[in-house]
C-alpha cells in the first residue's frame, strides 16, 4: 500500500510531533510567552499509536518522533514501547528522535530499550551564557549530561545547529572538535522563517551554509558524499578528521525534489511540505471510526495534494515565503 504524491515521490517517512510545549523558548522557534493548545485538542498516546500504525501499514518505514520536546509529554516512553511490536515485525526500519537533550539522562536508556538507535540534538552553542541567552529556559550543563547518559546508552549522536549570523559563526570550528572528539555527527542548518517571534529579524539572523562551507574549506578538504539518511542534509566528509558533516540549505539550496516525508502534528495535522501553509485534517476521520478505511482516505487524500516544493526566499532582502506557524507546532 505505498503512498505516492502527484510528482511520483515515494512517502516513507513520517515526522510525528507528539506535543507542541518544550521546556525552552529558542529564540528563533519561540516566542517567550508561547500560548499552548489545550491538552484536549491533542491526540491521545493511543491515538498517536493508532495513526502512526495506519501509516506504517501504508508504507512509512522510518518515524521521527519531533515536538516541542518529545520527552516532555506525559507517559512518552507508553508510545515508545508501542512502537516496538513495528520494529520487531519489520513493518518499521528507523525509529528517531529529534530532542533539545534536557531529559536525555532520564530517558536514554528507556529510548534504546525501546529500540531507538539515533537520536538528532538541538545544540547551537557551547558557551553557557550563549547557550542560556538562545534557549533563554535551558541550561547547557543539562544538556551536555544527556549527551553523556545517550552515548552510555548505545545511541548515535547527531547534533543539528542553526546557523546564526552574529552568534554563532565564531564557534563553528569549536563545534566541528567537539562532535568529532566525541564520536558524534553535525548538521547545521539555515534558520527558516517561521512563526512571528516578535523582534527576531529572519533576515539579521540569515548565514548562508555556502558561507559556512566556505569557512571550513578554508581550514579542511570537504569531499562530497552521496549519502541520504532519508531526510533533506546533504552530507561532507572532512578528510582530515573523516567525520561527516551535514548541510540542511532549504533557502539556498531547494531539496524538495526528493522530499519523501510529511509532517504530522499532535492536534492530527498533516502538512505535506514544511514551506507551505497548506495541510490536512486527521484528527476527525481518526476520531469518527474505529475502522481505519476513513483513515487511510484521508491520508491518500492529504498525500494527494502535496506540493512539488516550497517558496523560502531571502534573495530579495525580505522573508519571502515565511510561515505564520511556530516550528514547534508543525515539529522540526
Amino acid at each position: 500500500m505505498d503512498l505516492i504524491d502527484p510528482f511520483q515521490r515515494a512517502i516513507t517517512y513520517l515526522r510525528l510531533s507528539v506535543t507542541d510545549r518544550c521546556d525552552f523558548r529558542c529564540v528563533y522557534c519561540m516566542s517567550e510567552q508561547m500560548t499552548f493548545l489545550p491538552k484536549k485538542e491533542l491526540l491521545s498516546l493511543e491515538e498517536l499509536d493508532r495513526l502512526t500504525s495506519t501509516f506504517i501499514s501504508m508504507g512509512v518505514k522510518k518515524l521521527r518522533i519531533t515536538g516541542g520536546e518529545p520527552l516532555v509529554r506525559r507517559d512518552i516512553m507508553t508510545f515508545f514501547n508501542a512502537m516496538g511490536r513495528h520494529l520487531e515485525s519489520g513493518a518499521l526500519e528507523e525509529l528517531c528522535v529529534t530532542t533539545n537533550g534536557s531529559q536525555l539522562a532520564r530517558f536514554a536508556q528507556p529510548l534504546y530499550d525501546a529500540g531507538v538507535r539515533r537520536i538528532n540534538v538541538s545544540i547551537d552553542t557551547l558557551d553557557e551564557a550563549k547557550f542560556a541567552e538562545i534557549t533563554r529556559w535551558g541550561r547547557l550543563a543539562q544538556v551536555l549530561k544527556g549527551l553523556d547518559a545517550a552515548q552510555a546508552a548505545g545511541l548515535k549522536i547527531k547534533l543539528n545547529a542553526v546557523a546564526l549570523k552574529g552568534f554563532n559563526e565564531d564557534e563553528l570550528f569549536s563545534l566541528l572538535a567537539f562532535c568529532h572528539e566525541r564520536g558524534m555527527e553535525i548538521t547545521f542548518i539555515e534558520v527558516m522563517p517561521m512563526g512571528d517571534l516578535g523582534n527576531e529579524n529572519r533576515l539579521d539572523q540569515y548565514w548562508p551554509l555556502s558561507d559556512l562551507r566556505a569557512r571550513l574549506e578554508e581550514r579542511f578538504t570537504l569531499t562530497d558524499l552521496s549519502r541520504r539518511t532519508g531526510g533533506p542534509a546533504r552530507y561532507v566528509r572532512v578528510n582530515e578528521t573523516g567525520q561527516s558533516v551535514g548541510f540542511i540549505t532549504p533557502l539556498t539550496h531547494n531539496f524538495c525534489e526528493s522530499c519523501n516525508r510529511v509532517r504530522v502534528t499532535c492536534t492530527g495535522e498533516i502538512y505535506t511540505c514544511l514551506g507551505q501553509e497548506g495541510k490536512s485534517d486527521l484528527r476527525a476521520p481518526l476520531r469518527a471510526s474505529t475502522d481505519d478505511e476513513l483513515l487511510q482516505g484521508a491520508i491518500r487524500a492529504a498525500i494527494g495534494l502535496k506540493p512539488k516544493g516550497h517558496d523560502f526566499d531571502y534573495s530579495r532582502g525580505v522573508s519571502d515565503g515565511q510561515m505564520t506557524r511556530h516550528m514547534s507546532h508543525t515539529g522540526g
